[in-house]
């Protein structure tokens, strides 16, 4: 597989791309408007500190709590989101990319504006989703992207949205195939239902069985009791729920979690070198 640039970025096989997930901002439903940014700011910086001391290899900030989420988002979320990342930039020590839930062209921006070296999103497809008819066009996107100045961005394509399912009756073989032959993704990550729910293994190799060019990841369900199973088949894998205190969606991030769970991922790749 001719997946040089993942090793080259993130300095290891089977990276962990470690979720840091920002509180409700403004305009959200659930913004906290009597603690304001700074609030969002101190609660973004103690979950990275805590990622970074746990030995994650990068980390993906993102809206998560900016339920319910917007398929384009609002002015004011990205500048947000911009404060944020610039406030912590003297303290991101690896690799960092960039997800607006859930748009496209907005995660586009925000990575340029940041200078994060990927974006997670959805690219491709059209779908029925909890959000409403979800559509996409995947040739304004890239276009936009070499545009604003972003060609070096990776992205990383779920093909398995979360909350949703594909409108036509496709598998996710042929999906996967005709993503990778159409829009060149640096990456596809496969998806369990929501957040924190685990990737289904049987889908997880079957998209890497069609397409053994390009990494593939594990993108929502990694635990401490299935890690090793889950990279033993995808080419790394994002996590955000397990590194949480008690693997609870809501709550801060627990450093002695990421390190149990670093330590498992440093030795399962101890033995594919053996």
């Amino acid at each position: 597989m001719k997946n040089s640039w993942t090793n080259d970025l993130f300095g290891t096989s089977k990276p962990i791309i470690a979720m840091c997930h920002f509180k409700a901002l403004p305009g959200d439903p659930s913004y906290d408007q009597n603690h304001g940014m700074q609030f969002v700011i101190e609660s973004a910086r103690k979950d990275l500190l805590a990622l970074q001391k746990g030995g994650v290899d990068a980390v993906m900030f993102s809206n998560e709590f900016s339920l319910p989420y917007l398929l384009k988002v609002e002015p004011i979320t990205l500048a947000a989101m911009a404060r944020v990342i610039t406030a912590l930039m003297d303290d991101i020590h690896i690799p960092y990319g960039v997800n607006v839930l859930w748009d496209s062209m907005g995660s586009i921006d925000l990575a340029v504006a940041v200078g994060a070296s990927f974006v997670r999103e959805i690219f491709s497809g059209v779908y029925a989703s909890d959000f409403g008819l979800w559509n996409t066009n995947f040739g304004e996107v890239v276009r936009h992207q070499h545009r604003v100045g972003g060609q070096n961005i990776r992205l990383l394509f779920n093909i398995v949205p979360e909350a949703a399912a594909y409108l036509a009756g496709r598998d996710i073989v042929s999906i996967a195939k005709s993503t990778v032959f159409n829009h060149r993704p640096d990456g596809l990550c496969v998806s369990g239902l929501t957040a924190g729910v685990q990737t289904d293994s049987s889908v997880l190799n079957a998209v890497k069985q069609a397409v053994p060019g390009t990494p593939v990841f594990a993108n929502t369900g990694l635990r401490l009791d299935n890690v090793e199973a889950q990279l033993a088949i995808a080419d790394g894998g994002v996590v955000g729920t397990t590194f949480k205190v008690d693997g609870v969606f809501e709550n801060p991030v627990d450093a002695a979690r990421v390190r149990a769970f670093m330590n498992k991922v440093q030795d399962f790749r101890k033995t594919l070198n053996s």
